[in-house]
């Protein structure tokens, strides 16, 4: 296995379910090439489409205004009718 200096890591076995987006074509091909590299790196196909829902799941856990935002809706008791 080649060692790279990539963010994620290997993909986890998850659950999914199908949702469709549309995106840049620019955005596309870089998806493409990380899925390339990230396939070279770990010496195991993957397509570009597996990736996002981990790359969203990333990005989401690094941002600190939706994980505060979240913290706080857990915290505050339900609203009653």
């Amino acid at each position: 296995m080649r060692v790279s200096s990539i963010r994620m890591g290997p993909l986890p076995k998850t659950q999914n379910i199908k949702l469709t987006f549309a995106c840049p074509a620019s955005l596309k091909a870089d998806l493409d090439r990380y899925a390339a590299l990230h396939a070279q790196t770990y010496d195991e196909a993957v397509d570009a489409t597996a990736l996002i829902p981990h790359m969203l799941e990333t990005f989401m856990a690094g941002d600190r205004g939706f994980r505060k935002g979240t913290m706080a809706a857990k915290a505050s008791p339900p609203k009653q009718p």
